[in-house]
């Protein structure tokens, strides 16, 4: 299959950024195509599951400012699509209250008057019950933060943007790219003209990239998302409004540690190692490094009384990064 139709722009891959991207597009007028090259929806990538954090707190500022019209952009989607994708929880930032990381959280969201509570470890429980602050930490609150549930915002995206004419195509793998004053890109079932080009592929980027002799210092790597079982069904769901939260850093490890409360699988809650193995996007299976598990269960023995410290479901995401 051939098109002869010519976009303003070709956005390859459909995750949460090329599909956001596909769609600010779309409402500024502007002719777009949609690639992905698995059928949609997938698990293969980094966009999937029922939810992710949305927080202002975070080390940089410039991640918390950004995150000011970020809320608001969320909140138009819903209301244009008349459909829920936000719940607030607050977000629990917990780590050494004398450490970097930690006043980095602190010190960032005082700065950019982020509505916070300080927690103290004589208030924690009554605030935070079922979980065990270490000694020596600080705990803080950001209380706007909470869930996104991601899956249905990828949906729902995608629909607004072929509302607003945009094309999708899945289960098209790019073959080829071709620079020019109009960008060529050639697909397993057909081929493409655009007078511009987003690469939104994550994992994939620089297989792609490689077709106009580029490469980003980018590493993949996966991520096993672990979920584990109350022992108390409802103890941390987030109807109690358990939130979200962070661990800077802990006994365990010097890397985060965040999770999310019971809520896509009922009496189960999402606890992950900010941190995985190396992995290629088209074997990834073949990565099976568990030693994010043992950090894990370890933390969950520790902190967290009511769970059993034993992941019930693993499943894997990708990140991306430099």
């Amino acid at each position: 299959m051939s098109s002869e139709v010519e976009y303003d722009c070709i956005v390859i891959g459909a995750g949460v950024q090329g599909s956001f991207t596909a769609y600010q597009l779309a409402k500024r007028n502007k002719k777009t195509l949609l690639l992905e090259q698995f059928v949609l929806p997938h698990t293969r990538g980094s966009s999937h599951g029922q939810t992710r954090i949305i927080r202002k707190a975070y080390e940089q500022d410039f991640y918390t400012q950004m995150m000011d019209e970020c809320y608001k952009l969320w909140s138009q989607l819903e209301r244009e699509a008349g459909v829920t994708l936000y719940r607030q929880t607050g977000l629990l930032v917990m780590g050494p209250e004398h450490s970097d990381s930690y006043l980095l959280y602190k010190n960032t969201m005082e700065r950019n008057n982020v509505p916070m509570v300080i927690l103290t470890p004589e208030n924690f429980s009554q605030h935070i019950p079922n979980v065990i602050l270490a000694e020596g930490d600080g705990a803080l609150v950001d209380i706007n933060a909470g869930v996104l549930y991601a899956d249905r915002a990828l949906k729902t995206v995608q629909g607004q943007f072929q509302k607003l004419g945009g094309v999708i195509r899945d289960k098209e793998k790019v073959t080829d790219i071709t620079p020019g004053p109009v960008v060529t890109v050639s697909t397993s079932a057909g081929v493409y003209r655009a007078k511009s080009l987003v690469i939104t592929a994550g994992p994939w980027a620089n297989k792609l990239l490689a077709h106009i002799g580029l490469q980003l210092p980018l590493e993949v790597e996966k991520i096993n998302v672990c979920y584990w079982k109350e022992k108390v069904p409802g103890t941390y769901d987030v109807k109690k409004r358990f939130p979200c939260f962070l661990l800077t850093e802990g006994e365990e490890s010097d890397r985060h540690i965040y999770g999310l409360p019971s809520n896509e699988y009922p009496g189960l809650v999402k606890i992950c190692y900010h941190v995985g193995g190396e992995t290629d996007p088209d074997h990834r299976d073949k990565q099976t490094d568990r030693s994010d598990i043992g950090i894990l269960q370890r933390f969950v023995a520790r902190c967290f009384p009511g769970l059993i410290p034993e992941p019930a479901v693993v499943e894997s995401c990708m990140y991306t990064g430099p």
